[in-house]
């Protein structure tokens, strides 16, 4: 049977400075030091990459002032789910937390940790087990604390936010202000460089390293349900995360052009390597293994702390064991859902199979972002009585971004149309699960779209 106090006993403990460091440590990840490379090559122009990265921040913008008004409307534990479950239904709601539960959150966090523990091994010599068993051992250590509190988990992940934005300020200082690199990198400026791709040859990929780069600031809203004054912190956090993100990505890359030309570039990673050795000299690579396994470890903890919250509302729902909707008797936190993404991600982590599992989903993350924000207009039909946030620009902005959504699907679709029918059809398994276990406890759809309180 549903429950009605979804986020009765989780704490409003976390503030605004958490909540944007939420998107910046998910969204600055290891990334920033190897999209730029592909992107500027396909493109032969900075100024193209720039105008790449101030529209794609601009459209997460759009999408993530959306997030804000449906945060403020339902100011719950588990974010997307919380959204669908309001302006679809529980059934529609399940199909994105079954698709978190077995695929994204503990592919994603293995994904992470494996990336840790592989520059840990450019660090350290390391065997292949034990390469494996260092991200297993993060893992458990970050479960650790966010069971221990949310607190404590949030300041961890505040610390790293700080560190890893204070280390790419220093890349940014050191290479620019100790004239380690050369200004004729960038030129030419606005013309693109002989053997560059067409521009029109050239987007579509850019668009889609762009988006993924820029992927995963709506995780923040699965804290949602213990964040201070969400009507005020909820909508700032991300407005002010995508912002703080968007510079990181501008600056990042204009500091690894200026230090690395693009005739030197072989590949992503050459280029991460090439600009460590122009920072640091021949401990270069060294010195930029260790910035890459804090920016990676922060995203890790922001993993971490807000996907347990989705398996936790579905529990409170009725749409997923019982068990995990129960907190710690001390320190109220939902340390079996914890438990729950640190396990199977430690599984993924063993048998390697996770960077295929995320090649197959992502066409699906993006399909619930893109219903998500398009259940705005169905909510706002509903009620139109408003909230204390409402998305400037609409109906322009949630467009705006349902544009890029709708481009970014037709171009993964494109790709690899039979990887996207084959994680569409793993997704579709979840809809039996539902009704022959689920559906009958609910009391009904009606009673399914309440609002949490």
């Amino acid at each position: 049977m549903q429950t009605n106090d979804n986020t009765s006993s989780l704490r409003r403990q976390l503030g605004l400075t958490t909540a944007a460091a939420l998107i910046v440590g998910e969204v600055i990840g290891v990334g920033i030091f190897l999209t730029p490379a592909g992107m500027a090559k396909s493109l032969g122009s900075p100024f193209l990459l720039l105008v790449v990265w101030l529209v794609m921040g601009a459209m997460s913008l759009c999408g993530a002032l959306c997030y804000g008004e449906l945060a403020v409307r339902f100011p719950d534990a588990g974010g997307g789910y919380v959204y669908l479950r309001h302006a679809y239904g529980s059934p529609m709601a399940f199909l994105y937390g079954w698709m978190a539960l077995l695929v994204m959150d503990p592919g994603l966090t293995a994904l992470l940790a494996s990336g840790f523990s592989s520059y840990a091994g450019q660090v350290v010599e390391l065997s292949p087990i034990e390469t494996k068993l260092v991200g297993i051992g993060l893992i458990l250590f970050l479960a650790g604390a966010n069971m221990i509190g949310a607190r404590l988990g949030a300041s961890l992940l505040d610390w790293l936010t700080v560190l890893k934005l204070g280390l790419l300020a220093l890349i940014a200082l050191l290479g620019f202000g100790l004239a380690r690199g050369d200004w004729s990198n960038f030129l030419p400026f606005f013309e693109q460089r002989p053997g560059s791709q067409p521009v029109v040859a050239a987007l579509p990929g850019v668009i889609v390293a762009g988006f993924f780069s820029f992927a995963g600031w709506w995780d923040m809203s699965k804290v949602a349900g213990e964040i201070r004054e969400p009507q005020r912190n909820l909508p700032r956090a991300l407005v002010l995360g995508i912002l703080i993100v968007t510079v990181a990505f501008i600056v990042t890359s204009a500091a690894f052009l200026y230090l690395v030309p693009l005739e030197q570039v072989t590949s992503d990673e050459a280029f991460a390597a090439l600009a460590g050795e122009a920072l640091f000299g021949p401990a270069g690579r060294v010195a930029f293994a260790a910035i890459v396994m804090i920016s990676v470890m922060g995203g890790l903890a922001s993993v971490m702390l807000g996907s347990p919250r989705v398996y936790y509302a579905m529990a409170r729902d009725g749409v997923f064991l019982p068990a995990v909707a129960r907190l710690h008797p001390r320190f109220q936190t939902p340390q079996r859902a914890i438990a729950i993404q640190a396990v199977l991600a430690s599984a993924l982590l063993m048998t390697g199979t996770f960077r295929q599992v995320l090649g197959y989903f992502f066409f699906i993350v993006v399909l619930f972002v893109g219903l998500t924000v398009a259940g705005l207009f169905l909510l706002r039909r509903r009620d139109k009585s408003g909230t204390g946030y409402r998305t400037p620009g609409y109906p322009v902005t949630p467009v705006v971004f349902l544009l890029l959504v709708v481009a970014m699907l037709v171009l993964l679709a494109s790709d690899d149309p039979w990887r996207v029918l084959a994680a569409v059809a793993v997704v579709a398994l979840g809809i039996p699960v539902y009704y022959f276990f689920f559906s009958r406890q609910l009391g009904g759809e009606a009673s399914s779209r309440q609002p949490l309180e």
